[in-house]
């Protein structure tokens, strides 16, 4: 099990959305109504207390009891919220959350250390890991039984055959 206490960011604040302090979010979970499931959010060096939070184009909307007016709004663009990742459901079988694979060491099938879960991508048809090898080089694998037959809070096993 990952850090109970690291912090997860799970949207940042893009910017004011009108004059009544509401926020733009980016958001990098499940979508608005993930967000719902927290009542507070740690932000920067303060703590907001989430009103309300709707589906908008590319992200949401969402309002805080401490953010009255576009002025405090706008103070807080690019600022990340987070949540302590023991506050995140609980996982089923063969699921996982990227930040926990995020830094995870990875080896081949045939033992070789190969390197670390730099990012993990999904531009639609799945999830892909993004290794970095020693010296930087990176490579990519998709997120399947067939090229990451293994993983855990230890590390990640992927095929030899998806190495480069």
């Amino acid at each position: 099990m990952a850090d109970a206490n690291r912090p997860v960011t799970l949207a940042a604040i893009a910017g004011a959305h009108g004059v009544r302090g509401e926020v733009r979010l980016k958001l990098f979970g499940e979508g608005a109504e993930a967000l719902r499931a927290f009542s507070v959010f740690e932000a920067g060096d303060r703590k907001l207390t989430l009103k309300s939070v709707r589906p908008a184009n590319q992200g949401a909307v969402a309002t805080f009891v401490e953010i009255t007016d576009r002025g405090a709004a706008e103070t807080l663009r690019g600022t990340l919220l987070t949540v302590p990742r023991s506050a995140l459901p609980a996982l089923g079988e063969g699921e996982y959350y990227h930040h926990d694979l995020l830094g995870l060491p990875c080896v081949s099938t045939d033992g070789a250390a190969i390197g670390h879960v730099a990012a993990v991508e999904n531009f639609g048809a799945g999830d892909i890991l993004e290794i970095e090898k020693p010296g930087g080089k990176r490579f990519m694998v998709p997120m399947n039984a067939r090229a990451v037959p293994a993983w855990n809070a230890d590390g990640v096993t992927v095929e030899a055959a998806f190495v480069e």
